[in-house]
């Protein structure tokens, strides 16, 4: 099975479009989208500086249209994308290609929503001094408890070893000056706390805009960096998107489902090389390209040959277990001792396995579907972050 992986932002780089807009029709696409987008995608992605498009609101437009031209210059077009691969993943960003390629969103579609997402996340970077900070190695609970005690967001968890930290940049500088042992840490160049309660501002401007969107199924297997699952529904993928903007994203789970898949083959599409080379870690065996100039497409179409699908992928295998993740920021609370939810006990649709605590309230914890417990990812008391993982389940009749 092969799997189309769309980069996310920090993945450009000055100039990197120029010897693609050779190839037939890709500058016809990219000055179409233009308007869509906001701002030149040609000019910016050919002429621009580094400072230039490391700017939110031109850096998204410009990968998400990269990864959906760059299908387009693989494949013949997005129909023909869809036949030959199994998976369509997205970082961050790249969830926004990834959904035009496996068909929830048309291109155009994908261009406007982009549009908005990336203006509202650059506002509400700019409203405080905030920034990200890579964790290389380390023990992933000391790393994750450390994050924590500075008030920081683990906003990506990439891959064993490979952590993101964000929040402010005294929150940054406090953690700089303690951090974990055995880790590295490295400042990322970044307008600001992405996929952190920060960019909360920016969720109901992508709501809005999403709310003119008419999304389709998934074609093929779509992955959700919200807790790595498969989505089967177009109105899902959308809802997962929108709240993404301020939750952690986890792209080591998207891997762990792209093997649980049996994927074979793995391309990031323009600009790659980021998660080519997490994939080649966390996915040994599995064959990988990075897309970075029309060079790399003969190797590309080699592997769409030896691995792509010849008919259209069923949609219905999806991994077998599913996440049940954090509303809200707040505290996990279990519920009743007496009626615990222990692992091998059956769960039924809307059944309460506790709460997150918060000053205003409580939000529930429920599964929307009748599951076995499989494993606790926290214990009563624990802080959680939106988005985090809180239970494993397996639903009902997958086993």
């Amino acid at each position: 099975m092969l799997v189309f992986a769309a980069p996310g932002q920090g993945a450009q780089a000055p100039g990197f479009l120029a010897s693609w807009l050779e190839l037939p029709g890709f500058a016809d696409r990219l000055a179409g989208w233009s308007d869509l987008a906001g701002c030149d995608l040609i000019a910016y992605g050919t002429t621009a500086s580094a400072d230039e498009i490391r700017d939110t609101a031109i850096a998204q437009p410009l990968l998400v249209a990269a990864a959906i031209a760059a299908t387009e210059a693989l494949c013949g077009d997005l129909g023909q994308a869809r036949r030959q691969g199994g998976i369509a993943a997205g970082h961050s960003v790249g969830e926004l290609g990834a959904g035009a390629i496996a068909g929830v969103l048309t291109p155009e579609d994908a261009m406007r929503l982009i549009a908005v997402r990336s203006k509202a996340m650059a506002r509400a970077a700019a409203t405080e001094a905030t920034g990200m900070t890579a964790v290389l190695g380390g023990i992933e609970s000391d790393v994750l408890a450390a994050i924590e005690a500075c008030g920081l967001t683990p906003a990506n968890i990439n891959a064993t070893g490979q952590i993101v930290a964000a929040g402010t940049l005294a929150q940054l500088a406090a953690f700089a000056a303690d951090p974990p042992a055995g880790a590295r840490l490295r400042s990322l160049s970044v307008a600001g706390a992405f996929h952190s309660p920060h960019m909360k501002p920016a969720v109901a401007d992508l709501r809005q805009a999403a709310s003119d969107v008419d999304a389709g199924d998934p074609a093929i297997v779509l992955l959700s960096n919200l807790d790595g699952a498969a989505v089967k529904s177009g109105t899902d993928w959308l809802e997962r998107i929108i709240t993404q903007v301020s939750a952690p994203v986890r792209w080591k789970e998207c891997m762990q489902s792209m093997a649980g898949l049996g994927a074979s083959a793995f391309i990031e599409l323009l600009p790659g090389g980021t998660l080519t080379g997490l994939a080649k870690r966390a996915l040994p065996g599995v064959a990988a390209v990075a897309l970075k100039t029309p060079d790399d497409l003969a190797a590309a179409r080699s592997l769409l040959a030896e691995h792509g699908a010849l008919d259209p992928r069923d949609n219905d295998h999806l991994p077998e277990w599913r996440l049940i993740v954090s509303p809200h920021d707040g505290t996990f609370r279990a519920g009743d001792p007496g009626r615990a939810a222990t692992p091998g006990v059956s769960v039924t649709t809307g059944a309460s396995l506790g709460h997150v605590e918060v000053r205003t309230g409580q939000h529930p914890i429920t599964p929307s579907f009748p599951a076995t417990i499989l494993e606790w990812l926290v214990e009563d008391g624990d802080p959680v972050n939106t988005g985090q993982p809180l239970v494993r389940l397996q639903p009902e009749g997958t086993e």
